[in-house]
């Protein structure tokens, strides 16, 4: 996995796996959306699936052109489907998708599975390819068991770490009404919320998770990182930025000699998200 941009400023996510490429979200510009993906290797007319979480903008919001350039099938519930359409000005190759569902896009399988947020009917994905299962949960108030399910055994995770509880109490710039539509169950996750459901993972074979959604005035890498890494160990923890892409991240397969697999596009089996 890529993180092309993560933040209230837009949200974009290259998957890779086996020779298939899907972006997570399109909430960037179509300009910035190119960019960015050409600058980490990926080519946009590559890609094989945009996959939708939800509405919002920050999610969204380069999708109109992005698609009149480069004709990529776009998966999303029906609902949501129904609210962007209205937004978009060309017909789209629209493939939707219910809650709990698993579909093939290339060569991977992705399974959605629904969050709690303040949209139509927003979800979260697991993608599996070769036996290695990476998850991406963001913009969700809270961690309902059916999220902590459907996350358990994932090798990779790009996870919402919003607010820090103690700065977004503290800040003078946003009314009351708002603070509380952030911190409420049908908001954005918090970095304790996040953590909490971090040290749950590693019990269940996490190996590496990305953090994300960061705001800019009521949480900070270091903040975040300090909260997280408190219950990580080992755990490598990534910290995705609104400004740049971030690395890599990449989770392999292990064989059962325990020889590593290949990277995507090399021959072998592995993921790269």
């Amino acid at each position: 996995m890529v993180v092309l941009g993560s933040g209230s400023g837009g949200n974009a996510v290259v998957v890779e796996a086996g020779g298939t490429r899907l972006l997570v979200d399109a909430g960037l510009s179509a300009k910035q959306l190119c960019l960015r993906m050409e600058s980490v290797g990926v080519e946009p007319a590559s890609l094989d699936g945009i996959l939708l979480s939800h509405e919002h903008g920050d999610h969204t919001r380069g999708l109109d052109v992005f698609l009149r350039k480069h004709r990529v099938p776009v998966f999303a519930t029906a609902i949501t489907r129904e609210v962007v359409q209205d937004k978009l000005r060309d017909r789209v190759d629209w493939r939707v998708f219910q809650h709990g569902q698993v579909f093939p896009v290339g060569g991977m399988e992705v399974r959605a599975f629904a969050v709690p947020h303040d949209a139509v009917d927003p979800v979260g994905f697991v993608c599996t390819e070769g036996g290695v299962r990476f998850g991406v949960a963001t913009d969700l108030g809270h961690v309902t068991g059916l999220v902590r399910e459907e996350l358990k055994g994932v090798q990779g995770l790009f996870l919402e770490a919003n607010y820090d509880q103690g700065l977004l109490d503290a800040d003078t710039r946003r009314p009351w009404p708002t603070k509380q539509r952030i911190a409420s169950r049908h908001g954005h996750l918090s970095n304790g919320q996040a953590a909490e459901l971090v040290e749950l993972l590693i019990g269940h074979g996490l190996e590496q998770v990305v953090l994300g959604h960061l705001s800019g005035d009521c949480n900070c890498p270091k903040v975040v990182s300090a909260a997280v890494r408190r219950v990580a160990g080992d755990l490598p923890v990534h910290i995705a930025s609104q400004e740049d892409p971030s690395p890599w991240v990449e989770v392999e397969v292990r064989r059962p000699t325990d020889i590593p697999a290949l990277v995507p596009g090399s021959g072998g089996q592995g993921l790269l998200f």
